[in-house]
C-alpha cells in the first residue's frame, strides 16, 4: 500500500482557480492482534487499532508493544506478520504471536482501543500506569554539540520523501554521535512514526538505545517522551515545541529535551549537559 494517494484539487492563485493533480498522505487503520497462551491452548485477541500511514507495519506493531510495556525483549515475540488477505481487507491487520511464557494483564491493557493518528496517552490512570513501568532514569555518555545539532533539520528534510509530496507526514529518525541520521520513518501520526523507529531497535536487540538520539519533525507531547524513556533514548530533539508535561517527564527520565530546532537556533529544556558547549548557552 503506497504512502501517498492521488487526488484532484482546485488551486486559487493570482485571482484564478485551476484544477490540478495533487498527492495526499494515506491514512488507514491498523489493527494489532495478539496471539498468546500456552502452546496447547493459544488464544487470539485484538489489542488496539491505530490510524497510520501504511508501511513498516511490523515495526510499528513491535514498537507499540515495547513502548507500551507489553513486551520487554525480542525473545518474547515468536512472530509478527500481516494476516492473510482472506482474513482481512487491505492488509490492515497485524498478528503478533507472543511466547507462551508472556503473561498479559488485560485489565491494564483495557485503555487500548481505537487510537487516532494524533493520539497518545489519555487519562491519569494511563499516565500513572506508564510511569510505574518505565525503567530507571536514562544515563550514559552520549553527547551532541550545538553545531552538530543545527545541521539536523536540513538532513531530515532531505530524507522526508513522502512529506515532500504531501506536507502531511511526521518523521522520526535516529541520530548518531557523529551527527549523521540513521533510519528515518514517516507516518501521519507522530507517535506511529516513533513506534516504527523504535521497533527497529527493539527487533535488532538494540534497546536501550544508549548511543543515539531521536529526532522528530513535529512537537513533543508526553507520549513521545514516555516512549523514548522506555527505549532508553538519552536525547529527544524536535523541530517543534514540547508540552509542559513532556518537559516534566523528560526531567524525571534523565532525557535531554531539545525543541524549536533550526539551522541557527534551538532551545534546551532539560539536562543540557549532553550538549557539549551548553556552558556557552548559559552565559
Amino acid at each position: 500500500m503506497p504512502l501517498v494517494a492521488p487526488t484532484a484539487v482546485y488551486r486559487f492563485s493570482a485571482g484564478t482557480i485551476a484544477e490540478t493533480p495533487d498527492l495526499l498522505a494515506v491514512e488507514e487503520p491498523l489493527e494489532i492482534r495478539l496471539g498468546y497462551g500456552p502452546a496447547d491452548d493459544r488464544q487470539q485477541r485484538p489489542l488496539a487499532v491505530t490510524m497510520r500511514t501504511p508501511g513498516h507495519d511490523v515495526e510499528l506493531a513491535l514498537g507499540f508493544l515495547f513502548t507500551e510495556g507489553i513486551v520487554h525483549a525480542r525473545g518474547e515475540i515468536l512472530s509478527a506478520r500481516h494476516c492473510s488477505r482472506e482474513e482481512t481487507e487491505k492488509g490492515n491487520v497485524i498478528r503478533v504471536e507472543l511466547n507462551p511464557d508472556v503473561q498479559l494483564d488485560w485489565a491494564r491493557l483495557d485503555r487500548h482501543g481505537i487510537t487516532a493518528s494524533n493520539c497518545g496517552v489519555c487519562g491519569k490512570t494511563s499516565i500513572d500506569a506508564i510511569r510505574t513501568s518505565c525503567p530507571a532514569p536514562v544515563s550514559g555518555t552520549f553527547r551532541l554539540d550545538s553545531a552538530t545539532l543545527r545541521t539536523l533539520p536540513d538532513q531530515l528534510r532531505t530524507q522526508q520523501q513522502a512529506f515532500a509530496h504531501t506536507g502531511g507526514l511526521h518523521a522520526a529518525a535516529f541520530v548518531g554521535a557523529n551527527g549523521q541520521l540513521g533510519p528515518v520513518r514517516e507516518d501521519i501520526g507522530r507517535h506511529n512514526a516513533l513506534d516504527k523507529l523504535l521497533g527497529i531497535a527493539f527487533w535488532n536487540g538494540n534497546v536501550p538505545v544508549a548511543r543515539q538520539a531521536v529526532l522528530v519533525s513535529g512537537r513533543i507531547g508526553f507520549e513521545l517522551v514516555q516512549k523514548c524513556w522506555m527505549a532508553g533514548v538519552p536525547m529527544l530533539i524536535a523541530l517543534g515545541a514540547p508540552s509542559s508535561l513532556a518537559v516534566d517527564l523528560a526531567r524525571e527520565a534523565g532525557i535531554t529535551l531539545v525543541g524549536f530546532l533550526r539551522s541557527d537556533r534551538f532551545t534546551l529544556y532539560t539536562h543540557p549537559e549532553r550538549v557539549l558547549d551548553a556552558e556557552l548557552i548559559a552565559r
